[in-house]
């Protein structure tokens, strides 16, 4: 019996519109969300959306100019920010 520990799915690269977070995943899958599920990244100005660092080798997302963070794991799960849900009465996730 093999042993062989699953690979964590990590991010390789952001991109935002003006309606999306896409977040390309490690294993080739291109996942959009709403950007309406991150208020501060729908609030921002393209610049500071297009600067983003991957946190630990892809395990999260960063922009520094807007201080938000998304763990690749939530994306996965479906999960949009707290400040979105707790704003968004129409969320039922």
């Amino acid at each position: 019996m093999s042993s062989l520990a699953a690979k964590p799915i990590l991010a390789s690269a952001v991109e935002c519109t003006e309606d999306e977070l896409i977040v390309t995943l490690s294993d080739g899958r291109r996942l959009a969300v709403p950007i309406v599920w991150f208020p501060r990244l729908a609030k921002a100005s393209p610049q500071e959306r297009a600067e983003y660092e991957l946190l630990g080798t892809g395990e999260g997302i960063h922009w520094p100019k807007i201080d938000e963070d998304i763990s690749v794991a939530g994306l996965l799960e479906g999960r949009p920010s707290v400040d979105s849900v707790r704003h968004n009465t129409r969320y039922q996730g």
